[in-house]
């Protein structure tokens, strides 16, 4: 849950008003490794998991964001996104990204979060340590 300046904004009612969604079948690659990032997604229903080659690296499901590090760092993809059921995302491209993280700091803040966690799951799966938090 985001809250902004006394009013409370769901990630649900960002994603379900971004101005593009797409809804994909099961076993659809969303993007794939190497692949050069225009947007990130949030899924509004559904599930996607995130792959490095056969490894599957994070489950996620509604109100989750991914493909947000090609935004940042305008780096190609580092992993698959692949949809795991029938699931509905809402694209957020580089423009809205910006405008979102300058006008909603808890969306910055959110964005952050999920990177973190990443980060940490990476040091699990891995046995590696990627900072020093």
């Amino acid at each position: 849950m985001i809250v902004e300046a006394g009013a409370t904004v769901t990630a649900e009612s960002l994603f379900l008003n971004a101005p593009v969604h797409q809804t994909l079948p099961a076993g659809i690659a969303i993007y794939v490794e190497g692949d050069v990032g225009t947007h990130m997604y949030g899924i509004v229903s559904g599930a996607v998991e995130l792959r490095k080659g056969s490894m599957v690296v994070a489950s996620l499901g509604p109100n989750d964001v991914f493909g947000e590090r090609a935004l940042i760092d305008l780096l190609p993809r580092n992993l698959t996104a692949v949809a795991t059921v029938e699931t509905t995302l809402a694209e957020i491209d580089r423009r809205l990204f910006l405008f979102l993280v300058h006008e909603t700091p808890t969306f910055a803040l959110g964005i952050m979060g999920a990177l973190a966690s990443r980060l940490r799951d990476y040091d699990e799966l891995f046995g590696g340590t990627t900072g020093t938090g």
